[in-house]
């Protein structure tokens, strides 16, 4: 089996090319860079240029599969070209590899795209489900409603579709666990906000398993990936600190601090979604990590 991925030399693209490789299955892999294109039997990199709509065709040689990742980062200040960057990129390379598949012979029958929990409106109460009717009303939402649109043009050329909605990942190195355990390390952690707002997480290891699992078994439609305990930003800050044996003294840090550090992208760290995994449980997928004190003992344990 091989598999064509987009951001795969990406946080979550390096734990997903890992776990392709653990069972077997070859990688193929766009990147915008020759630095780094690399040429193995079970690795192997072609150019692409969405800009300027330029792509190399031979990454399809052998792919049944299409798995997009790419993407500008949303944990960057939403100044309104960031905010457009955010859109564009996800848009134009998809279109990119639409207009690909289109156009030249190929075997692809199945195309997988990350998507996001912002999908889902702010609550502190609503368990949501990959049923939910309504996107949220804020640029999250606005943002995935297109990402998710521009996967399902795919369906228009015979693929299945598979739009995978990612919570808030933890892993080692990079992400939001990073972001959040550096004031805690150095003795101002806090939670953010009123602290009551749900952070639907996973660890890495299981969002890139999640992705395999749905390539593996053909799935179709919408699937949370979340892990099935979220937890509330102060129960977060509180394990963590106590995992890496921390004290938390200071005060919550007030919402208007964060908007005036941050801007309209306070609302990540602000806004709440507690969300199923239901669904992908019921497809067969066995989380490693179900709880916040086992995944952050794993990714902490040696901090």
């Amino acid at each position: 089996m091989r598999v064509l991925i987009t951001g795969a030399t990406g946080l979550l693209g390096q734990q997903l090319v890992k776990e392709c490789h653990t069972k077997g299955i070859d990688v193929n892999y766009l990147t915008t860079s020759s630095d780094k294109l690399e040429d193995k039997e079970n690795y192997k990199g072609f150019l692409w240029d969405a800009k300027n709509k330029e792509i190399d065709a031979t990454c399809l040689k052998g792919v049944h599969t299409v798995i997009h990742l790419a993407g500008a980062s949303i944990a960057e200040r939403w100044t309104d070209e960031h905010k457009q960057a955010i859109i564009d990129s996800r848009i134009n390379t998809a279109n990119l590899l639409f207009d690909l598949l289109k156009e030249k012979e190929n075997m692809v029958d199945h195309f997988i795209s990350a998507s996001a929990i912002g999908a889902y409106p702010s609550s502190l109460e609503t368990l949501y489900t990959e049923e939910y009717p309504e996107y949220n009303p804020s640029f999250l939402g606005d943002v995935v409603n297109v990402w998710e649109q521009a996967a399902d043009q795919f369906e228009e050329i015979g693929l299945k579709v598979t739009k995978i909605r990612i919570g808030v990942v933890l892993a080692e190195n990079g992400g939001a666990l990073q972001q959040l355990i550096k004031p805690i390390k150095i003795y101002v952690g806090a939670p953010l906000g009123s602290g009551k707002q749900f952070q639907s997480w996973i660890h890495i290891k299981d969002l890139a398993n999640i992705f395999v699992h749905c390539m593996e078994q053909k799935l179709a439609g919408i699937y949370n990936a979340t892990a099935p305990h979220p937890v509330t930003n102060a129960t977060l800050t509180k394990t963590a600190a106590e995992v890496l044996n921390k004290p938390l003294w200071l005060p919550n840090v007030p919402e208007f601090a964060l908007k005036a550090a941050l801007g309209d992208m306070a609302a990540v760290v602000l806004e709440s979604q507690k969300v199923s995994s239901a669904k992908i449980q019921g497809e067969g997928y066995v989380f490693s990590y179900e709880r916040i004190e086992k995944a952050l003992d794993c990714l902490l344990s040696t901090k």
